[in-house]
């Protein structure tokens, strides 16, 4: 996914010369356009931590600019980072290779999560991706945990002289700016870089490795039965619809009528196979029925998976649950399916014996005939383009949704926000029915809006979903927040359903969706994953009334995810006595470095576990995790007493602090204090605790 035909070349240059100069243990790169070179500054080290491996050029510019800052409290400036290194990830929320990254980041997040600070920068390529509010749903559909900065008018992006999407750039502990990458694939790259950068400055003295926390937008977010639906399938025959609950990693089958029948998975992101129970997927998206089989694209997993519906188990038919970062072609033929890796499997067709498979992440068609043990290219040469040709020569781009008329096929290419069709046999060919197409320079991919009228002057916007019926093709006009009907022989386009403004009314003037995704038809009405919304629509074919789906029965899955183990230490305190009374109040008292505040957006709370002793503090506190009342730097709590006596209890007080002002950089503490508690006939009015942090 690149900003302008000509950077997927350059991209790859670039890509090609950083790894060569890293794997010769130099970082001598260029500014960001690969012309621009500095001196060298030297720093007089606080220790003898040997030569730097990776100096920084100069002063990385700051992150002045943005819009407006997204899964934290307030805008962060890279003043407030020294100390941390900082990845910089330039993404468009659009593109298949900046999602693909997403798991790298998150990786060395997990890693170094004391020394590593990634931002998102946003820099958007459709009018929808200018959106706020839009960048905040796709933050919580692709679970991001980092901060993240709308650059809606490419203030941040000029100033980085950013060129192609996705784009990392590193940035040392003083600020400096050490070098950038584009492309995707490059973890072990970063693993290597930052783990050198860590010894170097944490012997130098310049490496903060203190905590940081960001007030994330999945905080403000409250359970769902369903979470980002991506596709429907309806199966009339055997009265059932199947609903892929992207989010909640799994799938929902109900009755054609919405009652839920059972779900397909356990919750957990994961590739297990097996019963319905224990299987595990990872965002799945498009599915297709064969016979008693249903197949998935488990598109995060990188998998193809069928579930057995009359055994009741999930198996894996194709992939290796590893990405792949290579490119097959039409000409390579028939692949070991269980050997060959897949790249973002995203939706399919079953077609007179074929299962064609919308292969986002290489931009290709791949075919896989059920029962066998092979897979292939069907169509796409793997460039990122609209352009129209034979299957072998052809270019798609990030096709996302596939139908079929019974005879041919026809997809959606969501980059090129066009509608293709796909002949079978020897002579097969994609030509493209909605959309501009063999521009020069890749301008296909830039050419999108939302005008209805005739096949050469009809407008799209990044659709995810295309479904033939009687003739006409449904499509998700996904970044329009519409459904479009399109005659499948003319082209011509109109509005069929959507305001076009981001929303949940479903008035039959004024029917509102959020980024649909996913079509199916249940008798006269049509099935809409209204993905952003977390629901399912039903629009009458005739009428295009529109009601809600709602799945009698569906509830979120619980948390598989097991807490991680507390091993804060555990801090003796001297014993204290309070005044006996049905309460009493817990004070504490917080010493935080200069210039810090406590978080009031985060809560502050008191765990209470009873260790040894009489039980004079009451039974209902040690059951819950309380939340103390905050002002300036002290915080209060009631504490309910059961009795006189003398005990002994572990508190564990949880916190976050921040730099004064409006900057989104805050800190977590915790400590867990051991007191022995007396409550007598005489005592003190209030527990009173007092915490510093260094």
């Amino acid at each position: 996914m690149q900003s302008m035909s000509s950077r997927l070349a350059c991209a790859n240059r670039h890509e090609r010369r950083w790894t060569a100069l890293l794997l010769g243990s130099l970082l001598a790169l260029c500014f960001l356009n690969g012309t621009t070179t500095m001196a060298q500054e030297k720093t007089e080290a606080a220790a003898d931590p040997g030569e730097n491996p990776f100096p920084g050029r100069f002063a990385a510019p700051d992150l002045d600019g943005g819009t407006e800052w997204l899964n934290t409290s307030g805008p962060i400036s890279l003043k407030e980072l020294r100390g941390k290194i900082v990845i910089l990830d330039f993404w468009t929320y659009c593109c298949i290779n900046c999602m693909h990254i997403l798991p790298d980041l998150k990786y060395l997040e997990q890693k170094y999560p004391n020394q590593l600070v990634v931002i998102g920068v946003h820099h958007p390529k459709f009018d929808n991706e200018h959106d706020s509010q839009n960048i905040r749903e796709a933050i919580l559909r692709y679970e991001i945990e980092h901060p993240v900065v709308n650059d809606s008018d490419s203030t941040i992006g000029r100033n980085f002289n950013f060129s192609s999407w996705p784009t990392l750039v590193l940035i040392d502990p003083e600020g400096k700016y050490v070098g950038h990458q584009p492309g995707e694939g490059n973890r072990e790259l970063f693993d290597n870089v930052i783990a050198k950068m860590i010894t170097y400055h944490r012997a130098k003295g310049t490496l903060d490795e203190t905590p940081v926390s960001f007030h994330l937008e999945r905080e403000k977010q409250a359970p769902t039965p369903l979470r980002y639906p991506g596709k429907v399938l309806a199966d009339p025959a055997g009265g059932r619809l199947f609903i892929s609950d992207s989010n909640h990693n799994r799938l929902v089958v109900t009755t054609l009528e919405g009652k839920l029948i059972e779900t397909i998975g356990s919750g957990a992101i994961g590739r297990k196979d097996g019963g319905y129970l224990e299987a595990e997927f990872d965002h799945p998206q498009g599915m297709a029925l064969v016979d008693h089989r249903l197949y998935v694209a488990d598109t995060e997993n990188h998998l193809l998976r069928a579930v057995d519906l009359q055994a009741k188990t999930v198996s894996t038919v194709a992939g290796t649950g590893e990405q792949s970062h290579g490119r097959l072609t039409v000409a390579d033929g028939p692949q070991p399916a269980a050997l060959t890796a897949l790249n973002s499997p995203w939706a399919l067709q079953y077609l007179k014996g074929t299962l064609y498979i919308c292969m986002a992440g290489p931009h290709q068609l791949w075919a896989h005939k059920p029962g066998s043990d092979t897979i292939q290219v069907f169509a796409g040469t793997g460039r990122e383009d609209i352009l129209d040709d034979q299957l072998d020569s052809s270019a798609l781009a990030q096709p996302s949704g596939i139908t079929t008329d019974g005879t041919a096929l026809f997809h959606v290419d969501s980059e090129g926000s066009a509608v293709r069709r796909v002949t079978l046999g020897a002579q097969g060919e994609v030509t493209t029915v909605v959309g501009p197409h063999d521009l020069a320079r890749g301008r296909s991919l830039f050419e999108f809006g939302d005008i209805d009228g005739p096949a050469t002057k009809a407008r799209l916007q990044h659709p995810l979903e295309v479904l033939f019926h009687e003739g006409q093709l449904y499509v998700t006009d996904t970044y329009n927040h519409k459904i479009k009907l399109v005659d499948a022989q003319t082209g011509q386009s109109k509005t069929w359903l959507g305001t076009g403004k981001r929303g949940t009314d479903v008035k039959s003037d004024a029917v509102q969706l959020s980024e649909p995704a996913g079509l199916t038809i249940v008798g006269e009405e049509l099935i809409i994953a209204d993905t952003n919304n977390h629901r399912l629509l039903a629009a009458n074919l005739k009428t295009r009334a529109t009601r809600i789906l709602a799945i009698e029965g569906l509830q979120a899955p619980a948390p598989k995810q097991a807490p991680p183990a507390d091993t804060t230490p555990i801090q003796d305190i001297p014993a204290q006595t309070v005044k006996a009374g049905k309460t009493t109040n817990l004070q504490l008292t917080f010493e935080l470095p200069e210039g810090f505040k406590l978080n009031k957006a985060a809560p502050l709370t008191v765990q209470w576990q009873a260790a040894s002793g009489d039980a004079v503090v009451d039974a209902a506190v040690l059951s819950t995790r309380q939340k103390l009342q905050t002002e300036g730097l002290t915080a209060h709590s009631p504490v309910a007493l059961a009795g006189q006596g003398s005990g002994v209890y572990t508190l564990t007080i949880s916190y976050s602090f921040c730099r004064d002002g409006t900057g989104g950089v805050c800190r977590f503490g915790k400590v867990k204090y051991k007191l022995p508690l007396t409550v007598a006939a005489e005592g003190a009015e209030a527990i009173v605790l007092q915490t510093r942090e260094e």
